[in-house]
């Protein structure tokens, strides 16, 4: 009995090390007797003791790896320095684990040179407004060399470009003049819009007076008119009414003297009095003649 309980805690110790679950994610490279055997997906698995082995466990996520700047030589024969963002992933373990030696280091220098030849190709000016064609090319080529290797390149970054102090330094001079230039600018064609704008307004202002004192001269003209017009219609409304009111001839004497009144305050000189009272009403007649020769 005591034997065969030691027997089971022999064997508990050698099954239970060999039983393994693969997280979500991994992937684990089984070799038996030294060659290649399966790989484990995520899941509860069990290798046989001392004929299996866990060969590399893989990681099945993207990497992310920023690589140190390299030198780079442009074809205008400008050196700077480049470093690199390089986003992957393990699509086969078998492969990565077998198709090359060190992956990681690997990919950096493929990257390193396939900067290089692509930086070679172009000069200052298209390094540094080219990013997204050199991205592009260079997420090609290692997508292509990396595919032996069971690895995807998804995307390539370029992070940061230095170019020498002394191109930094005229760039930065460029910028200046350039920003300098712009402000220039805006401010000749702010000057300008303002004259522009105070122009308009003065000839609008202009034209408002101009229409102002027409219409103060229409008003005027009218106000006049229509004085002239009220005192044509109260002359009339008055003879109408002396003659509604049957005037006699002694009536209309008194209004001529009345109007050989207001002639005397006049600058008239000569006054003909007829010598017969009753003729008086003659005398309206003689003042209107006295008037026109007096014009």
């Amino acid at each position: 009995m005591m034997f065969l309980f030691i027997i089971l805690i022999l064997v508990a110790l050698v099954i239970i090390p060999n039983i393994r679950v693969v997280p979500q994610a991994k992937a684990y490279v089984i070799e038996r007797l030294g060659s290649y055997y399966t790989t484990w997906q995520n899941g509860l698995h069990v290798k046989i003791p001392f004929i299996d082995r866990v060969s590399r466990q893989v990681t099945l996520k993207e990497i992310v790896k920023d690589f140190d700047p390299q030198p780079v030589i442009t074809k205008d024969n400008v050196t700077m320095q480049i470093d690199t963002v390089v986003y992957f992933q393990i699509t086969d373990p078998k492969l990565y684990t077998y198709g090359v030696d060190q992956p990681i280091s690997a990919i950096e220098n493929l990257t390193a040179t396939t900067l290089r030849n692509i930086i070679g190709e172009l000069e200052l000016d298209q390094t540094l407004t080219s990013r997204d064609i050199i991205n592009s090319k260079m997420r090609s080529i290692l997508d292509e060399a990396t595919d032996s290797w069971g690895i995807k390149v998804n995307r390539v970054e370029l992070k940061n470009i230095f170019p020498p102090r002394e191109i930094q330094e005229a760039m930065e001079k460029q910028m200046r003049a350039e920003r300098e230039r712009r402000e220039s600018i805006l401010k000749a064609e702010g000057e300008k819009r303002s004259s522009i704008l105070i122009a308009e307004g003065e000839k609008e202002s202009a034209i408002l007076r101009a229409e102002a004192e027409k219409q103060s001269q229409i008003k005027k003209a009218e106000g006049e008119a229509e004085a002239i017009l009220k005192i044509k219609q109260a002359e009339a409304e008055g003879i109408e009414l002396i003659k509604k009111a049957g005037a006699d001839e002694k009536v209309i004497a008194l209004k001529s003297l009345e109007a050989l009144s207001t002639l005397a305050d006049g600058n008239s000189t000569k006054i003909i009095v007829p010598s017969d009272l009753s003729n008086i009403a003659t005398l309206g007649t003689t003042v209107k003649e006295m008037l026109k020769n007096d014009k």
